[in-house]
């Protein structure tokens, strides 16, 4: 798994534990929900800009979006 991989699936995990829909998180963070889209299929590699948006808009750190979780959780 590279490291778009990573960041789209743990994106992906942090809206879904915190009930968002990607329209709503696109607007917090201020982008599009198209290209958020993008970004949780891996299609598109985001910025450091974007990652920091994206981390505040979730309320985690930007370490967490780029961190490979192993084991159990990694697989849900």
């Amino acid at each position: 798994m590279n490291l778009t991989e990573v960041m789209a699936t743990n994106v992906r995990r942090a809206r879904h534990a915190g009930n968002m829909t990607q329209e709503e998180l696109a607007d917090r963070a201020g982008l599009s929900a198209r290209y958020l889209g993008s970004i949780e299929r891996a299609e598109v590699s985001a910025t450091i800009t974007v990652l920091e948006r994206l981390a505040r808009a979730l309320g985690v750190d930007p370490c967490e979006l780029i961190q490979l979780k192993r084991g159990k959780q990694a697989r849900r």
